[in-house]
């Protein structure tokens, strides 16, 4: 008969999504009880760990506004550019090699490699040190680079594993569950971040801001070391083992089959990209401009920038439940009419 993959790529040139979700559920086998456990623990470790990427999204955010404060003749608007991007074009890259190479590897090589780079990366940014404050930023921008390969390979590889471990626990709530493991960490890391940051700076103070910026680069390493041993025992799904293609990838056959669909998906996230990766990496730097006295007190920009990440919170448990109740598209339109008021 085929697996569902092949019965799913046969009929999508004229079958319609609901038609396709019913045929998923048709011809997806219904999995043991250690097949949903090994899935549901896929799901959970997937969304502990973009949990992490989106902690390192933001920890710029206040980084950027303690670095002009800090180094303040160092620390220039080009120096500020390259060290915030330096995570941003690592994602880039991280995305597509890893994107390309997690079909061919496996899921759980590849998350396994994206934790490691993590890690690795941010030992060295909390270590980052030069015979110059200059040499100690360009250490940073090769620092936060790794870390942003991990976490660029870790969307496409963690996504991947928790929507393939989501169609085997619980096909009917896929959208949702999705949603809440993957959006929602990545959301609630900049609330994370801001908070770690301001009990840093609590406990440390304003007068050792070196040591605040070593120390939230440093627990940035803890939170993907918790989940490493899991990922490193989690089990291959059930849809990888039966419908990945390891080699000869039709690349032209999946673009003639999907190109509009690929635009559009690509579209909608360059649009969502557009605005959430500058309000993540440059936000404080624009609240430290106009809130009073943010150039001698750290505290109320970044209870600004709290508050400002956590107004996104409720937005994505919104979007988890009307995902399944109005459809993928209009609560994508529902979200983008948000970006425009």
């Amino acid at each position: 008969m085929g697996n569902a993959n092949d019965f799913i790529t046969v009929k999508d040139g004229t079958a319609t999504g609901e038609q396709r979700q019913r045929d998923l559920e048709m011809y997806t086998p219904k999995p043991s009880t250690a097949q949903r456990l090994a899935s549901t623990l896929s799901i959970v470790c997937a969304g502990a760990a973009l949990i992490s990427d989106g902690y390192q999204n933001s920890l710029m955010t206040m980084i950027n506004v303690l670095f002009g404060i800090e180094y303040k003749k160092q620390y220039t608007s080009t120096v500020s550019t390259r060290v915030s991007n330096a995570l941003l074009v690592g994602e880039i890259l991280g995305q597509v090699v890893i994107g390309l190479t997690c079909d061919y590897m496996g899921r759980k090589t590849a998350l396994v490699a994206t934790t490691i780079l993590i890690v690795v990366g941010g030992i060295l940014a909390t270590a980052a040190s030069g015979t110059t404050i200059d040499g100690m930023f360009w250490m940073l921008v090769v620092a936060r680079g790794i870390v942003g390969f991990g976490t660029g390979g870790e969307y496409p590889a963690s996504s991947t594993a928790a929507s393939e471990a989501a169609n085997e626990t619980a096909l009917a709530q896929r959208g949702p569950i999705f949603v809440m493991v993957t959006n929602l960490p990545l959301s609630f890391g900049g609330p994370f971040a801001i908070s770690v940051f301001l009990i840093v700076l609590s406990a440390a103070g304003q007068n050792h801001l070196s040591t605040v910026w070593r120390v939230c680069f440093g627990i940035g390493c803890v939170w993907p070391l918790t989940v490493f041993y899991f990922r490193y025992k989690m089990a291959t799904s059930y849809l990888y083992k039966k419908g990945a293609i390891k080699k000869n990838v039709p690349y032209k056959l999946v673009l003639k089959y999907y190109w509009k669909s690929l635009i559009g998906t690509c579209g909608a996230w360059f649009l969502y990209d557009f605005v959430t990766f500058p309000n993540g990496v440059f936000s404080g730097t624009i609240i430290a401009s106009i809130v009073p006295d943010s150039a001698t007190n750290l505290f109320k920009t970044a209870e600004w920038q709290l508050l400002l990440g956590a107004i996104a919170l409720p937005g994505v448990l919104i979007g988890a439940y009307l995902c399944a109740v109005i459809g993928r598209r209009a609560t994508m339109m529902v979200g983008f009419s948000g970006y425009l008021v």
